[in-house]
């Protein structure tokens, strides 16, 4: 072996050694080439990252979109419930008529049986033996008069009874299209169910492995709508009415500013389509539950809610009023002041206070 140089090189074409120095200076390049390597590694984790990002803000302007058609399903729901009820009511209703005809047309045989048995039994003669058998004008008059009496009592019963039967009848014509109604009524609830239920499962296979991304990037926009809020609040006054679409005479009745407390007991419960509290709740649900409290019956829609008191102008809300938003309408919250109102979000939050700053307000109300 020769001091200061290395093998000849194996490979075929080649015919000079090469230098130690040279050599070391290869190793050394090699050696700096890995470590280059090896620190642009972490850089290209930052695209990774923005790529997520990007992805979890598409998947939430999915998913919006998605709790949106989800919460007109399910007041559309709620509706068909409400409906529902009325329905069983007025069936319950017509029930308790149609056995109090029965029971009319029972009482009314019963009586004109006995007559006509009675007049069988004693014969046509029965009647005038009793009027001969009088023993003054006075007994024959009286006598006469309670014999004119039982033939009238007996006509007018017999005419109640064919009106009773009628009534009868046309109560179970009304039976039978109000189960029909009600039978109509429970599939189109079993439809907006599987729709739910459907709609729901692609949102939670739309969200799967994005929820912490998610869940940041909707902290981010409630923290800027927030931010939006408290800063327009103080030129609302300037501004009556201009953004909040139709206006109203300032309302008669007082706000139920109390309700507002009320509400915040029940924040972080956790929204659930259909439910009316205690534990979970949807939009409606929730103030239908909070005015329950105060003694204030409200159907269990946010449509029907907005018909349940006076009409308010954006410019006139005070805390306790219920706001409305979507068209058609199909989310209610309850105003607490400075832009913001408390509800129940939709599926996967729960419930919250937030800034009125959405740009789909539909009215309010005062109930």
């Amino acid at each position: 072996m020769v001091h200061g140089r290395i093998r000849r090189c194996i490979v075929p074409d080649c015919q000079k050694e090469i230098p130690l120095t040279a050599r070391k200076n290869t190793i050394i390049s090699v050696a700096l080439a890995l470590v280059l390597l090896m620190g642009v590694v972490p850089a290209y984790a930052a695209p990774s990252l923005t790529d997520k990002r990007d992805q979890a803000r598409t998947v939430k302007t999915q998913v919006d979109a998605l709790d949106n058609k989800v919460e007109v399903a399910a007041e559309a729901y709620n509706e068909a419930n409400i409906k529902h009820k009325a329905i069983l009511s007025k069936i319950k209703s017509t029930q308790a008529e149609l056995d109090a005809a029965n029971a009319r047309i029972g009482t009314l045989q019963t009586h004109l049986n006995i007559r006509a048995n009675s007049m069988y039994r004693s014969g046509p003669t029965g009647f005038l033996e009793v009027l001969l058998g009088a023993e003054d004008f006075q007994e024959f008059a009286t006598t006469w008069d309670l014999l004119r009496d039982m033939n009238e009592r007996e006509a007018s019963d017999v005419a109640s009874l064919k009106e009773t039967r009628a009534k009868a009848e046309g109560y179970k014509k009304d039976l039978a299209a109000q189960e029909a109604a009600s039978n109509s009524v429970l599939d189109v609830m079993a439809s907006k169910k599987k729709s739910i239920e459907t709609q729901l499962a692609s949102r939670k296979k739309m969200l799967s492995g994005l929820e912490s991304e998610v869940a940041a990037i909707e902290a981010e926009v409630e923290a800027r709508a927030r931010a939006a809020a408290a800063s327009s609040v103080s030129r609302a006054s300037s501004k009556r009415g201009s953004s909040a679409g139709k206006t109203f005479p300032a309302p008669r009745r007082a706000a139920r500013g109390e309700v507002v407390n009320i509400a915040k007991q029940y924040l972080g419960a956790p929204y659930h389509w259909g439910a009316s509290g205690p534990n979970s709740f949807d939009c409606s649900g929730f103030t239908m539950f909070v005015y329950r409290q105060v003694g204030v019956s409200l159907p269990h829609s946010s449509r029907a809610q907005i018909n349940a008191g006076e009409r308010v102008s954006k410019s006139d809300l005070q805390p306790g009023d219920l706001v409305f938003f979507g068209s058609p309408i199909h989310h209610v919250g309850i105003y607490v002041g400075g832009g913001m109102y408390i509800h129940a979000p939709s599926t996967g939050d729960v419930v919250k206070i937030s800034s009125m700053s959405r740009g789909d307000f539909a009215g309010a109300c005062r109930p």
